[in-house]
């Protein structure tokens, strides 16, 4: 599955107590309707006429939109800093709530999440830390990653990764053939291959 970020310390931290409570997180956006059926040339242009915005603040609205609405699916996880500490949940559909009011108060743009755990900032590992500390309001993490990953990674520190463990238990010789035909996938002409066997040396380079 894939891994967002929503930084509430550029989103609004006052917002966090009712997303915990009410099971969704949501943006505002003015002047931006439901957004549910709109195409993406309509739901840009959309955007560019509401914002009246150029350069790099339209390329964060328009980011920030695809991202909340278009790139995450139900499934996938979300991770919300709050404080010194870190909420973990999953994602449910993109909803539009209709509102007579037009302001950065009302979130009429909402995803359901349901939230499955909370724990110290302090304690997760550092590859989570580093991914917690992205300076944008969206993040999506690179690759995709597993329900044992995230487990993982929302766990102290101070643990042996579970890498090392299964490569203490594997010969030097048998590693070494195992990367090398992981370096003749990253050749082939399937780009999905490419990019697993790209993770998996990157993932071992890092164990």
């Amino acid at each position: 599955m894939n891994v967002f970020l929503l930084n509430p310390g550029l989103h609004g931290a006052k917002h966090i107590p009712v997303f915990l409570k009410e099971n969704y997180v949501g943006f505002a956006w003015p002047g931006m309707g439901d957004l549910e059926n709109v195409s993406s040339p309509e739901w840009q242009k959309q955007a560019v006429q509401a914002y009246k915005a150029e350069g790099q603040t339209l390329l964060e609205i328009l980011e920030e939109i695809g991202s909340f609405v278009y790139g995450m699916q139900d499934g996938d996880y979300l991770f919300v800093t709050d404080g010194d500490y870190v909420h973990l949940g999953d994602l449910g559909d993109y909803f539009y709530v209709e509102s007579q009011e037009a302001d950065e108060e009302v979130l009429n743009h909402r995803r359901g999440v349901t939230w499955l755990k909370s724990v110290p900032k302090a304690e997760t590992h550092p590859e989570l830390k580093s991914f917690l500390n992205r300076g944008a309001k969206i993040a999506k993490l690179e690759s995709s990653v597993s329900q044992e990953q995230l487990e993982y990674w929302m766990t102290n520190s101070a643990k042996p990764r579970p890498e090392a463990a299964i490569s203490a238990r594997v010969d030097e010789e048998t590693i070494a053939r195992a990367l090398d035909l992981l370096k003749e996938a990253m050749s082939s002409g399937d780009a999905d291959r490419r990019e697993r066997a790209a993770i998996a040396i990157l993932q071992f380079a890092k164990a």
